[in-house]
């Protein structure tokens, strides 16, 4: 069977790039024919070891060009780039000729459906309905955008009707795909699963993710300002990049925390980061389902996280492997992430729980259910 999976560049330090390599690496191990089509990979070597059985494909077409212009200049740059994209896209599927397309519902899903062919096309969101391609973030900014973002989102649900099936991460946001094509549920898998676990003895909280909107930098500024006045000798590690990098550096400066709040270039190594510290911390506002908690959870850290739609519910069972917290309460994030610093025992308990019961997350555990919609549609 011969699978043609669609992303925009394999350059992230983050959550999609991992989780799409991991797959594409799985599948082409198992006997699959894999390829990977990127718009913007511009030569650069993917971020993630990608097996040497993976055909990647890129189109060159780098969509970056059209940022840095006025509004009207971008609107025809991207309708340039977009034709573009189309008639290099279409010559791929008909050179390759996949069994099966997946789209990771970027702008390829504009067109994607009425150049296909025979291939059977399955969408597959790496976050939820609502933040996906940050239709979001546009909202928020007047009007005009409104009702552009009004439009897009109908385009989009007009091509994901056309779709053979899409794959959400949770049962919450399948809901809100509800009608509009065949709906299944198959959450992220671990990325690793080391043999050894956290010896949680350090005085190291860590936070992974990018600065952005998203990940909720400032109420963890806000948790961790209690957190440092009832314990001053832990601090905690920030592991991430992004557009508001130096919006985080101000918060953290404004409330004279730099020397024990410490922001880290992301690293190759983020699993040894985990195993060398002894809480994570997860603040975000929203989260397609939250690669860091599988990471962490598999290294036996535990984890303490908002109740943010809609991840972290579906991996932390509240109290045995990890703690809920009510949404955006910085009090009470604070509060139990205290908890787990003057209770070692505690941390330690957590731990064991976690590391065992986040393997029903494992790689071979998820990737038979990809297997199985494979399967079933074709």
């Amino acid at each position: 069977m011969k699978i043609i999976y669609i992303y925009t560049a394999l350059l992230t330090k983050g959550g999609a790039d991992r989780v799409l390599t991991g797959k594409a690496n799985y599948l082409a191990e198992h006997g699959y024919d894999v390829g990977i089509v990127t718009d913007s990979q511009m030569g650069r070597p993917p971020v993630f070891p990608l097996s040497s059985m993976v055909k990647l494909i890129n189109l060159d077409i780098d969509f970056a060009r059209e940022y840095g212009h006025s509004f009207p200049v971008r609107i025809y740059m991207y309708f340039k780039l977009m034709r573009q994209y189309r008639f290099a896209m279409k010559k791929v599927i008909e050179i390759e000729t996949p069994d099966i397309v997946i789209t990771t519902m970027g702008r390829d899903l504009d067109f994607l459906t009425d150049i296909c062919g025979s291939a059977s096309i399955i969408g597959e969101a790496h976050t939820t309905k609502k933040h996906l391609r940050n239709f979001h973030l546009l909202e928020q900014r007047g009007f005009f955008y409104n009702l552009l973002v009004k439009y897009w989102r109908y385009k989009m649900d007009k091509k994901v009707k056309k779709l053979d099936a899409i794959v959400l991460l949770t049962k919450e946001d399948a809901k809100s795909w509800s009608g509009l094509t065949k709906t299944v549920v198959i959450p992220n898998s671990l990325p690793f699963n080391p043999e050894r676990q956290c010896d949680l003895l350090s005085k190291r909280a860590i936070v992974v993710g990018r600065y952005n909107n998203a990940k909720g930098y400032e109420y963890l500024v806000k948790t961790w300002k209690i957190v440092h006045e009832k314990c001053p000798d832990w601090i905690v590690n920030i592991y991430g990049s992004g557009e508001e990098k130096e919006h985080v550096r101000s918060l953290i400066y404004d409330n004279n925390l730099q020397d024990t709040m410490v922001m880290n270039e992301p690293t190759d190594n983020i699993m040894e980061k985990y195993l060398e510290s002894s809480i994570c911390i997860v603040s975000s506002r929203y989260e397609g389902f939250s690669m860091v908690l599988l990471e962490a959870m598999a290294c036996g850290l535990p984890c303490v996280s908002f109740d943010c739609p809609h991840g972290p519910r579906n991996i932390i069972h509240d109290g045995e492997d990890g703690f809920l917290v009510d949404y955006l309460n910085v009090e009470k994030l604070a509060q139990q992430i205290c908890v787990l610093i003057r209770d070692p025992n505690l941390r330690r308990l957590i731990g064991l729980h976690a590391k065992k019961n986040v393997q029903r997350f494992s790689r071979e555990v998820i990737m038979k259910e990809w297997m199985a919609l494979f399967n079933s549609i074709k």
